[in-house]
């Protein structure tokens, strides 16, 4: 008897390895019949888009690990293929990457969400803010936050930006006394953060001469390893980043910054809960943005939930933080570069300056050949040199070819920026493009540094005039020069970085 019953069960257990086998096999042939599908579809989606050739397994993905040649590579594609080419990531993922401007205006016109892939890496840390979101509930964000980037409002952030200025250029003194080129990108880097966090929630940290601050160090940290992570295709897996030491420093960073900032919203509420308006609080202060949120209200009365307002101000942080000390330590790197142009915009400058030793409001508008330095070097070295969409519904280019919904849509900002057939002499540094004669000559959607359209960037007014002020601030304090043995290799993450940093030479500018 008992050996009738070990045999039953030696029979049910083989019967249940069996249709296991069966089913994992199952599962196996109809995700290999989707991908197939998947692939003939977006074959037949791109088949109008002639592109360069890939590796038979990865497409072009390589080129995205080519540090120093990955925008370069994209220009030259640009050149090759007028307006757009297909940029395929594996075998099933795949981009129409868009290279000219008229293209672009096609596609910037709408509200298209942003894709898929990349974006979902920054939702654990900044949330569904204004970044992220789509349909309805982005239009009613973006509705409730653009009183925050008024002028009026905007008008007190420029003595915040000439103080944080300030102390770098005080960091930078002690860092260039020694007579050695200085990697300017971390220096710039707390100056922007140190900024963005004053102006968010009026939060004075010290960030730039505390290194013991944890919510620093986590903003940091962050901004790292969403750079890292979108970098390395291993990562793009969920379990397999959780699971690595980074994934975990990842997590452990995002609960110091969402602890904080949920702290700064808590205190904020208890402060303002007796003013009933913003004029209440503006009499007894400068207003910040978090001020702005906590009185958003669209027409039927709803405000943010704390949820909302958190992923806003993580995602105030992050686009007030990263992209701008990339604009500025690029822009730096250029005067130091093109010494003719440092020399003319110092006296410029210095102009406006007269005794003072930082700049005001009215000044911003009085430094019209610093803007177009900046401008062209935001053309050459764009903050954010890819953007990309996954588009709603079909979509018809100006030349007749279209892409059906659900497509996956790039725009190379930089190729756009760099293209011959755009801009005469591309690559050679000439403010004057950015003269008024030659403005109303260009494309419309040429010069995209902060998008364009309805999802264009909501803080680009805050972003340039943060720009100004550092680098006039700058170049009246430094002379700078570029260190011959140290060039920058550029390398393309969430924003526009070096390899290797960005070395400089500073010395004390002298007083004519």
């Amino acid at each position: 008897m008992g050996s009738l019953v070990e045999s039953l069960l030696s029979i049910d257990g083989y019967r249940i390895l069996y249709l296991g086998a069966v089913f994992c096999l199952s599962m196996v042939l109809l995700k290999g019949i989707q991908l197939f599908h998947k692939r003939k579809r977006l074959m037949a989606a791109l088949q109008p888009f002639p592109g360069p050739p890939g590796h038979w397994l990865f497409g072009q993905a390589d080129v995205f690990y080519e540090d120093g040649k990955t925008l370069d590579t994209l220009v030259s594609w640009a050149t090759q293929f007028p307006y757009a080419n297909p940029l395929w990531f594996g075998q099933f993922v795949a981009y129409l990457n868009i290279t000219h401007p008229e293209y672009a205006k096609t596609l910037l016109s709408r509200t298209d969400r942003k894709d898929n892939v990349s974006y979902e890496h920054l939702i654990p840390w900044i949330g569904r803010g204004l970044l992220v979101l789509s349909g309805q509930k982005w239009f009613q964000h973006r509705r409730l936050l653009t009183p925050g980037f008024h002028y009026d409002v905007l008008k007190p952030y420029v003595k915040i930006m000439g103080d944080c200025t300030k102390v770098m250029l005080d960091q930078l003194q002690k860092q260039g006394s020694t007579g050695q080129s200085i990697d300017i990108y971390p220096f710039v880097s707390k100056m922007t953060l140190d900024t963005i966090m004053k102006c968010a929630f009026s939060c004075h940290t010290n960030c730039q001469t505390d290194r013991k601050n944890q919510y620093t160090k986590a903003v940091y940290d962050l901004t790292f390893q969403v750079n890292n992570r979108l970098r390395f295709f291993l990562f793009h897996s969920d379990l397999i980043f959780y699971l690595s030491p980074q994934g975990r420093q990842f997590q452990k960073a995002c609960k110091i910054s969402h602890d904080h900032t949920e702290n700064v919203i808590k205190q904020r509420k208890e402060s303002v809960k007796h003013d009933d308006e913003l004029e209440k609080i503006q009499k007894r202060r400068h207003l910040d943005f978090l001020d702005i949120l906590l009185f958003a209200q669209d027409e039927n009365g709803q405000g943010l939930s704390d949820e909302d307002l958190r992923a806003e101000v993580d995602t105030f942080m992050f686009e007030g933080h990263d992209t701008t000390a990339s604009g500025i330590s690029w822009i730096l790197y250029c005067m130091a570069k093109y010494p003719e142009h440092q020399q003319r915009c110092r006296e410029e400058i210095r102009e406006v300056l007269a005794d003072r030793d930082t700049l005001e409001w009215d000044d911003l508008s009085k430094l019209p050949y610093t803007t177009m330095c900046i401008k062209e070097s935001l053309r050459l070295n764009t903050p954010v040199p890819l953007i990309a969409r996954q588009i709603n519904q079909p979509i018809t280019f100006s030349d007749g070819r279209s892409l059906p919904e659900g497509s996956l849509v790039s725009v190379s900002i930089d190729s756009i920026h760099r293209n011959p057939s755009v801009w005469n002499d591309p690559e050679v540094f000439d403010p004057s493009r950015f003269s008024q004669d030659d403005t109303e000559q260009r494309h419309s959607h040429s010069f995209l540094p902060f998008s364009a359209g309805p999802r264009n960037c909501i803080g680009q007014s805050f972003a340039m005039n943060e720009l100004k002020v550092a680098v006039a601030l700058t170049l009246n304090a430094f002379e700078l020069s570029v260190d011959p043995a140290q060039t920058p290799i550029k390398i393309y993450m969430l924003s526009l970085r070096s390899k290797n940093g960005i070395h400089l030479y500073l010395k004390k500018a002298r007083k004519e």
